[in-house]
């Protein structure tokens, strides 16, 4: 964990903040992205363990999780991307603007906004969970194993919340590295605890898919006691202090007027996968498979990429809050050309769909579906990713209704395109195409309204 940052008697601000309003932005942007990089991965790591163990169980345990782990995935998303880009971009503003003792308060409303969103959800999902998993149409032993393995994910949804809104408390003061140490420790438990928890061992029984959810939710609970440990320690730039704990409703308005909206757009995002996939189911089993393996180098852009948008997030709040909207704009600038240059590598990989489907598949059919989809996106990867990042961008300084509205078009130019692409004969490439119109549309749109509202800050 970071040392005791120094306070600058000059400007009033801390020695971190200050860094991270004078020092190079690209240097920056890569050192603070760097921990973040680690983070992914070992949420990478979470998603493919969770599916290995539970397929120890057989067909049943499988079909049960494959309806819940989605929907855990959107709690996921809303609350890290969501809500806490809300947390993070608040308090880096604060920060920028010397408001030391509003950050606090800040982290505060943070911590009660976590203990409301997870009594909501919690009650929601363990009353109408049953209800949904039946009308997805999951029946007997299917059914019996979503409902175990939904009881025990939603009911720890509270450490789902404290972390992720925690770890965003601790970016917005730009310490990047315990949200990663905090997250790959509780995933280290995960991988511990998960054949012990399903198989049993010894003294401890076999619980099977309870197991397997226990141990997923002990990753976010690890998570959280590392990061309220940082938090309330003399280390933490931005502490939590138990007087701050309770409802405010300025900075209560001031987290949710950013993170409701990009919660939303984050759950347009998870829905349009879920949109396409039942487009292409229409097309017959080998479609089908093929997006899914596809989809994956898709999906795989999303947690790199916000490797870095939680550092333009970082950087543009900071400066915005200093009033130095032309660093702002340089940081937003550099994040997306950084993100555009990742996008390239996946647009590589796109180009030579084969080799990826390879990965998942033997079957020649589904490799070569699957590669002429990729084919098909290719070229917006670049476009993907500088959105995003430009979308971070806007978070940070509080910008969010153009960028939702786009995120929600792509949904309908999805759904709308595919759907006209398939009456007329397009088949899955018809889909591939609507999807890179509408990516292509959000990548460019968001940068563009970045563009614009950076330009009319640094003119002041």
């Amino acid at each position: 964990m970071s040392a005791s940052p120094a306070s600058s008697s000059a400007t009033g601000l801390s020695a971190r903040t200050q860094r991270i309003l004078e020092a190079p932005v690209l240097p920056l942007l890569l050192t603070l992205a760097l921990p973040n990089i680690g983070e992914a991965a070992a949420r990478i790591t979470f998603l493919t363990a969770d599916a290995l163990f539970v397929s120890w169980l057989g067909s049943d345990a499988l079909a049960g999780v494959a309806v819940v782990f989605p929907l855990f995935l959107i709690l996921q998303t809303a609350t890290a991307s969501g809500i806490g880009s809300g947390v993070s971009s608040s308090i880096g503003r604060a920060l920028g603007a010397g408001h030391a003792a509003r950050a606090r308060s800040l982290a505060g409303v943070a911590v009660v906004i976590a203990l409301i969103g997870a009594a909501f959800t919690t009650a929601l999902m363990v009353l109408a969970g049953p209800t949904v998993y039946r009308a997805m149409g999951l029946a007997s032993g299917a059914l019996e194993m979503a409902v175990l393995y939904s009881a025990v994910m939603f009911g720890g949804s509270g450490f789902v919340w404290s972390m992720n809104l925690l770890a965003n408390v601790s970016r917005g003061a730009g310490n990047m590295v315990v949200p990663a140490f905090a997250i790959a420790i509780g995933e280290l438990f995960h991988l511990a605890l998960s054949p012990l928890l399903i198989l049993g061992w010894g003294p401890v029984p076999a619980l099977g898919i309870v197991g397997a959810a226990v141990a997923a939710i002990a990753a976010y609970a690890v998570g959280t006691v590392v990061l309220v440990l940082h938090l309330v320690s003399r280390h933490a730039l931005v502490q939590l202090q138990r007087r701050h704990v309770r409802w405010k409703s300025g900075e209560a308005k001031e987290i949710l007027s950013v993170g409701a909206l990009s919660a939303a757009s984050a759950l347009a995002f998870q829905i349009t996968t879920f949109l396409v996939a039942g487009l292409i189911a229409g097309l017959g089993s080998t479609a089908i498979a093929a997006y899914g393996a596809a989809n994956r180098l898709e999906l795989l852009q999303y947690p790199i990429t916000f490797a870095f948008g939680a550092a333009v997030i970082t950087m543009v709040a900071t400066a915005a809050g200093a009033h130095d909207f032309a660093r702002a704009r340089r940081a937003a600038y550099t994040g997306a050309a950084v993100a555009g240059a990742i996008g390239l590598l996946f647009s590589g990989i796109a180009l030579f769909g084969g080799h990826w489907m390879s990965l998942f598949t033997a079957d020649p059919a589904i490799r070569s579906a699957g590669a002429l989809y990729l084919l098909g996106l290719a070229a917006v990867f670049p476009l993907t990713g500088m959105g995003l990042a430009a979308y971070f961008a806007c978070l940070a300084i509080g910008y969010v209704t153009g960028p939702f509205l786009l995120a929600v078009a792509r949904v309908v130019l999805v759904v709308g395109i595919g759907w006209t692409a398939l009456q007329w004969g397009g088949g899955l490439i018809g889909i591939s195409l609507a999807s890179a119109a509408a990516f292509a549309l959000f990548g460019a749109g968001v940068f563009l309204l970045a563009r614009r509202r950076f330009n009319a800050l640094a003119r002041g």
